[in-house]
């Protein structure tokens, strides 16, 4: 097993120790399952070479397939959103 140190924010801290409170569990413990559970949803996602890329993003019947795309629909959002705003 390797040690190592992490920093994590106040407040996540407190909330990983009243996980191992509830738990009765060891902090590690608590930050140990966490690790696990990310690599066991999000690993599959990596390509084998490494590189990541772009997720697709469902958005109603379409898929966000690029970066480009993603950033259209932000775009789109917010000038709806401004447009919302100002009585429009």
């Amino acid at each position: 097993m390797i040690k190592t140190q992490i920093t994590v924010p106040d407040e996540l801290y407190e909330k990983a120790k009243r996980i191992a409170r509830q738990k009765e569990w060891s902090l590690a413990e608590v930050f140990r399952r966490g690790l696990e559970y990310m690599a066991s949803t999000h690993l599959d996602t990596i390509e084998e070479s490494g590189e990541w890329e772009l997720p697709r993003i469902k958005c109603g019947a379409n898929a966000i397939q690029s970066a480009k795309e993603l950033d259209a629909l932000i775009r789109q959002e917010r000038e709806a959103t401004l447009l919302s705003k100002a009585g429009f």
